[in-house]
Protein backbone atom coordinates (compact mmCIF):
# COMPACT_ATOMS: atom_id res chain seq x y z
CA UNK A 1 0.00 0.00 0.00
CA UNK A 2 1.59 3.42 -1.18
CA UNK A 3 -0.02 7.23 -1.17
CA UNK A 4 1.98 9.70 -3.33
CA UNK A 5 0.24 13.33 -3.19
CA UNK A 6 1.04 16.04 -5.77
CA UNK A 7 1.81 19.57 -4.44
CA UNK A 8 1.40 18.44 -0.58
CA UNK A 9 1.74 21.59 1.62
CA UNK A 10 3.96 21.36 4.81
CA UNK A 11 1.44 21.67 7.04
CA UNK A 12 -0.80 19.31 8.59
CA UNK A 13 -4.29 19.97 9.98
CA UNK A 14 -5.61 17.95 13.13
CA UNK A 15 -8.96 17.04 13.60
CA UNK A 16 -10.17 16.19 17.91
CA UNK A 17 -13.44 15.46 17.18
CA UNK A 18 -14.69 12.32 19.17
CA UNK A 19 -15.45 10.15 15.80
CA UNK A 20 -11.93 10.67 15.03
CA UNK A 21 -10.55 10.26 18.28
CA UNK A 22 -12.27 7.13 18.00
CA UNK A 23 -10.71 6.51 15.00
CA UNK A 24 -7.42 6.91 15.71
CA UNK A 25 -6.84 6.40 19.60
CA UNK A 26 -5.71 10.24 19.43
CA UNK A 27 -6.28 13.24 17.50
CA UNK A 28 -6.21 12.53 13.96
CA UNK A 29 -3.68 14.57 12.11
CA UNK A 30 -4.34 14.78 8.09
CA UNK A 31 -1.72 15.57 4.87
CA UNK A 32 -3.57 16.50 1.82
CA UNK A 33 -2.30 17.53 -1.69
CA UNK A 34 -3.11 17.19 -4.98
CA UNK A 35 -3.99 14.00 -7.41
CA UNK A 36 -3.23 11.49 -4.93
CA UNK A 37 -2.18 8.12 -6.27
CA UNK A 38 -3.08 5.24 -4.19
CA UNK A 39 -1.47 2.02 -4.99
CA UNK A 40 -2.53 -1.82 -3.63
CA UNK A 41 -6.45 -0.58 -3.41
CA UNK A 42 -7.00 -4.35 -3.43
CA UNK A 43 -6.64 -4.07 0.03
CA UNK A 44 -8.73 -0.77 1.11
CA UNK A 45 -11.72 -1.22 3.10
CA UNK A 46 -13.79 1.68 3.04
CA UNK A 47 -17.06 2.47 5.57
CA UNK A 48 -19.25 4.92 5.84
CA UNK A 49 -18.89 6.60 9.39
CA UNK A 50 -21.37 9.26 9.34
CA UNK A 51 -24.13 11.39 6.58
CA UNK A 52 -21.43 13.25 5.07
CA UNK A 53 -18.26 11.18 5.49
CA UNK A 54 -16.38 7.99 5.02
CA UNK A 55 -13.31 6.58 6.44
CA UNK A 56 -11.10 4.02 4.56
CA UNK A 57 -8.00 1.78 6.06
CA UNK A 58 -5.82 -1.25 5.25
CA UNK A 59 -7.46 -4.43 5.40
CA UNK A 60 -4.03 -6.05 5.47
CA UNK A 61 -2.12 -4.37 8.01
CA UNK A 62 -5.03 -2.09 9.75
CA UNK A 63 -3.58 1.16 9.37
CA UNK A 64 -5.86 4.19 8.55
CA UNK A 65 -5.72 5.86 4.91
CA UNK A 66 -8.09 8.63 4.80
CA UNK A 67 -11.33 10.61 5.70
CA UNK A 68 -13.69 11.33 2.62
CA UNK A 69 -15.70 14.64 2.82
CA UNK A 70 -18.66 13.11 0.64
CA UNK A 71 -20.22 16.68 -0.54
CA UNK A 72 -16.83 17.42 -1.92
CA UNK A 73 -15.02 14.08 -2.43
CA UNK A 74 -11.96 15.59 -0.87
CA UNK A 75 -10.07 13.13 0.81
CA UNK A 76 -7.43 14.15 3.59
CA UNK A 77 -4.79 11.11 4.23
CA UNK A 78 -3.46 10.37 7.54
CA UNK A 79 -0.01 12.29 8.25
CA UNK A 80 1.68 9.35 9.42
CA UNK A 81 1.47 7.74 5.99
CA UNK A 82 4.55 10.31 5.00
CA UNK A 83 7.69 10.25 6.54
CA UNK A 84 7.91 13.94 5.68
CA UNK A 85 4.88 15.27 7.90
CA UNK A 86 6.69 14.20 10.94
CA UNK A 87 8.17 17.75 10.27
CA UNK A 88 5.20 19.59 9.40
CA UNK A 89 3.94 22.38 10.98
CA UNK A 90 0.28 22.87 11.98
CA UNK A 91 -1.90 24.52 9.59
CA UNK A 92 -4.58 24.23 12.19
CA UNK A 93 -7.08 22.40 14.22
CA UNK A 94 -10.69 21.57 14.14
CA UNK A 95 -13.40 20.98 16.98
CA UNK A 96 -10.99 21.94 19.73
CA UNK A 97 -14.44 21.79 21.17
CA UNK A 98 -13.96 17.92 21.55
CA UNK A 99 -10.40 17.90 22.42
CA UNK A 100 -10.22 15.24 25.51
CA UNK A 101 -8.19 16.78 28.27
CA UNK A 102 -4.82 14.50 27.20
CA UNK A 103 -4.59 15.63 23.51
CA UNK A 104 -4.95 19.75 23.80
CA UNK A 105 -1.93 20.89 22.30
CA UNK A 106 -0.06 23.98 23.07
CA UNK A 107 1.53 26.93 20.09
CA UNK A 108 0.59 29.09 18.31
CA UNK A 109 -2.13 28.00 15.29
CA UNK A 110 -5.55 28.69 14.08
CA UNK A 111 -8.28 26.41 15.88
CA UNK A 112 -11.65 26.57 15.50
CA UNK A 113 -14.89 25.11 17.27
CA UNK A 114 -16.90 22.32 15.87
CA UNK A 115 -19.77 24.91 15.36
CA UNK A 116 -16.88 26.79 13.67
CA UNK A 117 -16.31 24.11 11.22
CA UNK A 118 -19.97 23.46 10.73
CA UNK A 119 -20.62 26.93 9.97
CA UNK A 120 -17.97 27.86 7.81
CA UNK A 121 -19.43 24.57 5.90
CA UNK A 122 -22.62 25.27 5.49
CA UNK A 123 -21.71 29.02 4.39
CA UNK A 124 -19.62 27.12 1.48
CA UNK A 125 -23.24 25.80 0.56
CA UNK A 126 -22.96 22.61 2.48
CA UNK A 127 -26.06 20.66 4.25
CA UNK A 128 -25.54 18.31 6.85
CA UNK A 129 -28.23 15.85 8.06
Amino acid sequence: MQVVLEEAPEQVELCQCGMCRRWSGSLYSAQYGENPEVTGEASVSVYRSSDWAERAFCSACGTHLWFRFLPTGNRSFSAGLFDAAASHAIEKEIFVDEAAAWSRLQGDHPRQTGEEVIAEAKAAGFTFD
